[in-house]
């Protein structure tokens, strides 16, 4: 019996020693568990707001871009309104030089007459010099 008592102490001392190792197992896996979960959740926080970063700025350029948006459709309106403005520039610098034609033409047409004038009378200048040159050597002989 008594050794039977010995070889129990031996078992439950064996036990115990088991049972120690498994709680020192046990609190280091607990404590790496809790090491793992706290980097965890660090990791989850700078991804939490790595996103809310990114959301934030996709927030922006969706702004952005709808402000460049509004600028392109004014800016392709007044492209509408100018080259509306050019075409009636068009028409109006069309018409101004139909119109600097016909005044050409007019002008050409009252020099050439101008000058036939002008040569017609400068023809009858010559006559009338001649026929005064003929009297007044005819009343130079007379006298």
């Amino acid at each position: 019996v008594a050794m039977e008592t010995v070889s129990l102490e031996h078992q439950i001392q064996s036990v115990q020693r088991h049972i120690a190792f498994l709680k020192k197992e046990q609190m280091e896996l607990l404590h790496d568990l809790h090491l793992e979960i706290l980097h965890l959740q660090k990791h989850c926080s700078e991804l939490t707001h790595d996103l809310e970063i990114k959301e934030l700025e996709a927030r922006q350029q969706d702004v952005l871009d709808q402000e460049l948006e509004e600028k392109c459709r004014a800016m392709e309106a007044q492209l509408q309104e100018k080259e509306k403005d050019n075409l009636e520039l068009r028409k109006e610098l069309q018409h101004k030089e139909t119109l600097v034609a016909a005044l050409r033409s007019s002008l050409r047409n009252k020099e050439r007459r101008f000058l036939e004038e002008l040569k017609r009378r400068s023809h009858r200048v010559t006559i009338l010099d001649t026929e005064l040159q003929k009297q007044t050597e005819a009343a130079a002989y007379l006298s």
